[in-house]
């Protein structure tokens, strides 16, 4: 009697010699977060900010407790749902959810299920002739077949941490879309209110011109000025009236900008509030720098670009070792279809393990961890980069935020110096103690002045969503 053999010797083995490689680490070793010095405060005035001493921060407010105006946060909250930017990179997170979900099963062994017919007539004189009895071949097999590949060497273990942080990169990524689109909402509605405030502001100075206009002509028909002084005065009331529409136009291409950030046909903006009546907090906390860290979605987005671009690094060594794969393959085959389902004859079984250590695969193996390795030195570069311009802009910021603050007051001053000066020149004209000359640069001097102040406000407003942004607030 012949002596049973052992079952499966080689698939033994090679079981064997995968539970041992499993406990081999990772080739390219395990991840560590890139080291970036990170300053104990940013750089800016003492006053600013608390010196950037304390540990909280704006970008943990909601954009809806930070803006307080109610238009202006209907104007975000409909951005928010519809601006079509923001919804492509909501997209994008849909999208590497996929390859997600996929790289989440590649444990698993791969099942198929499958059937074969073949029917063959050999030639009388061909290496499969047949000498007598039917001529005709047939071979009917119905199959399943499960392949299952260890993961010896972390390949697949890397494959799904890739997927993993391009996923959450895409996450990322949608949120700094959003804290950028929440600052220029931010921005553009108060350029908006900026404008209205200079519209309003020359249409009032329009009005004094004209007033000063008529007063001069009735001096010169009494024969008290010269036909000069009112050519003066007429020229420089239509400088004035000639902004006019200039300003209108930037008004309707501010509204049709605000309406198409909403994800909406370009339309009116209705807006209850005036520049000079929101309030400016130039005392808002940055935090301290290492905040950013946690706080700022395209930091985060960086890094996690870094723990990809690992893994695919990882992905790839794992490439150059010894790979295991084990095959199974059973069902029923007979030479006619009625006999499939005679059992036991008609059942097979296959099993087979491989292994395979690639020697020479013209390089390419080698080159594509090369590669790997030169993609992640980049990602750690440009981590250290984003991070640097982080740190950068809220130190800017804040810088601008104090500065502004004093050009506002001193603003305010020579704006309200200015309207006096214009009432007195205008007294003292008509009690024939001025000149025309001294009547007309008081009044163009008060109406830049404050165009300049409604300016200087803007850019007060917009410097503190922009330092909102820099914290990276807005995605909350």
């Amino acid at each position: 009697m012949m002596k049973k053999q052992p079952l499966f010797p080689v698939f033994r083995f090679l079981l064997l010699f995968g539970g041992l490689a499993l406990s081999a680490c990772n080739p390219a070793g395990p991840y560590r977060q890139p080291d970036v010095p990170m300053p104990s405060a940013y750089r800016a005035p003492s006053s600013t900010a608390n010196g950037g001493k304390d540990t909280t921060s704006v970008a943990t407010m909601p954009y809806a407790a930070f803006f307080t105006d109610v238009t202006l946060r209907s104007l975000i909250d409909s951005a928010v749902v519809s601006n079509l930017d923001l919804q492509i990179a909501l997209r994008n997170i849909d999208y590497s959810r996929q390859a997600l979900n996929a790289a989440r099963l590649g444990n698993i062994p791969a099942l198929a299920i499958g059937a074969d017919a073949s029917r063959s007539h050999p030639s009388d004189n061909g290496p499969n002739a047949v000498s007598s009895g039917d001529k005709n071949k047939q071979d009917y097999t119905a199959y399943a077949s499960m392949s299952w590949e260890a993961d010896i060497w972390g390949k697949i273990h890397s494959r799904k941490k890739s997927a993993l942080a391009t996923y959450l990169q895409s996450a990322e990524a949608a949120k700094a879309v959003k804290t950028r689109l929440v600052a220029d909402v931010a921005q553009g509605y108060y350029n908006l209110l900026m404008l209205d405030e200079q519209l309003e502001t020359t249409r009032k100075n329009l009005a004094l011109a004209d007033t000063t206009l008529n007063m001069m002509k009735l001096q010169y028909n009494a024969g008290l000025v010269t036909s000069l002084a009112v050519q003066q005065q007429e020229a420089s009331r239509a400088t004035v009236a000639l902004s006019i529409p200039v300003t209108e136009q930037l008004v309707f291409a501010q509204e049709n900008a605000l309406s198409i950030f909403c994800g909406k046909m370009p339309g009116a903006v209705n807006r209850q509030k005036n520049l000079f009546s929101i309030t400016v907090s130039d005392d808002l906390p940055a935090g301290v720098p290492v905040s950013l860290l946690q706080n700022r979605p395209d930091v985060r987005a960086a890094e996690l670009a870094v723990r990809a671009a690992h893994a695919n690094m990882g992905e790839a060594a794992a490439s150059l070792y010894p790979s295991l794969k084990i095959t199974a393959e059973g069902g029923v085959n007979a030479l006619r279809a009625s006999d499939w389902f005679s059992l036991p004859g008609s059942l097979f079984s296959v099993v087979q393990g491989s292994l395979l250590q690639p020697i020479f695969q013209q390089g390419q193996l080698r080159a594509r961890y090369e590669q790997s390795k030169i993609s992640w030195e980049k990602s750690e570069l440009e981590f250290k980069q984003t991070v640097l311009k982080a740190v950068g802009e809220v130190s800017n910021v804040l810088v601008q935020l104090e500065k502004l603050k004093a050009e506002e007051t001193l603003a305010a001053e020579r704006s309200a110096t200015l309207r006096k000066a214009v009432v007195n020149a205008g007294l003292l004209f008509r009690s024939g103690m001025a000149t025309y000359l001294e009547v007309i640069v008081a009044q163009t001097n008060a109406l830049q002045a404050e165009l300049a102040l409604a300016d200087i406000r803007r850019q007060h407003l917009s410097a503190m969503a922009e330092l909102y942004r820099a914290l990276g607030g807005g995605w909350k």
